[in-house]
């Protein structure tokens, strides 16, 4: 799958978020090595530390459905926002432990766009093998 159609994706996930309190609507989309895609958009609630961002709803579809770490080929995170999104701290600690870190990332507004992975987005990252002895 190219780049564009999984952000394409993202984009189609991005209606369904729910974000009465911020108006900030972010869709996620994790492509799988075997094609499968799973989608993702972000969930607010009133008690703030209840919200899920976009991203963490379509890796954790991922593997709620059984995939894992080694299935993951891409993830694209899009926002109607003024600038690119990226993911936000608790996103970046999840995704640093469930999917490869030199996995693409795809983000963008729909007017801007970066690629990346979360190794340089997310440097030194602190995983199962600081905690694991």
């Amino acid at each position: 799958m190219k780049q564009d159609e999984l952000v394409s994706i993202a984009f189609e996930a991005m209606k369904n978020a729910y974000a009465p309190y911020s108006g900030y609507h972010v869709g996620a989309a994790v492509l799988c090595r075997d094609g499968i895609v799973f989608q993702g958009a972000n969930i607010e609630n009133s008690s703030f530390g209840a919200t899920n961002c976009a991203e963490r709803s379509a890796i954790f579809a991922a593997y709620s459905n059984g995939k894992r770490k080694n299935d993951i080929e891409a993830v694209a995170i899009v926002s109607d926002g003024d600038r690119v999104c990226a993911p936000c701290g608790i996103c970046r600690q999840v995704l640093s432990e469930l999917i490869p870190m030199d996995a693409p990332l795809y983000l963008s507004n729909g007017k801007e766009s970066l690629t990346m992975t979360l190794g340089k987005l997310l440097p030194m990252a602190f995983g199962m093998e600081d905690v694991i002895r």
